[in-house]
């Protein structure tokens, strides 16, 4: 008896969103009032007729703050790229967009461009110099010491073999300098996308501050006034 009674003097408080009008939960229900000065205005600026204390549900304000933010990207580039709206769209989301680019390339790499790095990272080791001076120097004295050398002097197949190898090494490693200038690009524009991202969340930090401030100066404003009457009532 004790738990029906309790039930029933529950009281279920059945929450609207200004905007579409559905029912919301308590937990997906935002006031307007506690957005970002910013995406509040955009909201009253369309819908004019929200009462002060409406109701919006977290994907209706986060389609805002992501106009909002697009906003102040036009405002100040004139014409957005995707990059600018991936920003955009992970800072409402609350999502990173820093990536170890490292990883990514490795990931999409086919079998030939990692044999390229890899000919190309043994090609510029001391390694292959200290391999390929002890060849060279066994292949001379091979040839100059035997009585029926395979390669007399002047080494004719040796300069062949040498002109065959710069001839392929050349391209291999012009392949793996193409990757590093993909991966590099990589990097760079991560890096924008990490720096405009951070300039966007701190110039909305900043309009926080600065709401939150002028509301604290409105509310003690009001104070000292009520002090006022309180006194002159005395």
């Amino acid at each position: 008896m004790a738990s029906e009674t309790n039930d029933s003097s529950k009281v279920s408080i059945s929450l609207k969103s200004g905007l579409s009008g559905r029912e919301l939960a308590e937990a997906d229900a935002v006031h307007i009032d506690k957005l970002h000065p910013g995406v509040c205005a955009i909201i009253r600026q369309e819908r004019p007729d929200l009462a002060p204390d409406a109701l919006v549900s977290r994907s209706e304000a986060n389609a805002y703050r992501l106009r909002y933010v697009e906003n102040l990207l036009l405002e100040e580039r004139g014409e957005l790229s995707d990059l600018e709206r991936e920003v955009a769209r992970s800072m409402v989301e609350g999502a990173t967009v820093s990536a170890n680019v490292e990883q990514q390339a490795e990931r999409v790499a086919a079998l030939p461009d990692r044999l390229s790095d890899n000919l190309a990272s043994f090609g510029g080791s001391w390694t292959f110099l200290i391999a390929f001076a002890l060849v060279l120097g066994a292949w001379i004295v091979i040839n100059a010491e035997t009585a029926r050398p395979f390669d007399p002097y002047p080494f004719i197949l040796l300069n062949l073999i040498l002109s065959c190898l710069a001839a392929i090494q050349a391209p291999i490693i012009m392949m793996s300098q193409k990757r590093q200038e993909a991966k590099d690009r990589l990097r760079s524009l991560n890096d924008y996308q990490v720096n405009l991202k951070a300039e966007l969340e701190i110039r909305h930090l900043h309009e926080k501050v600065d709401h939150l401030l002028s509301r604290q100066w409105q509310r003690l404003a009001e104070i000292q006034r009520l002090q006022i009457e309180l006194l002159q009532e005395r």
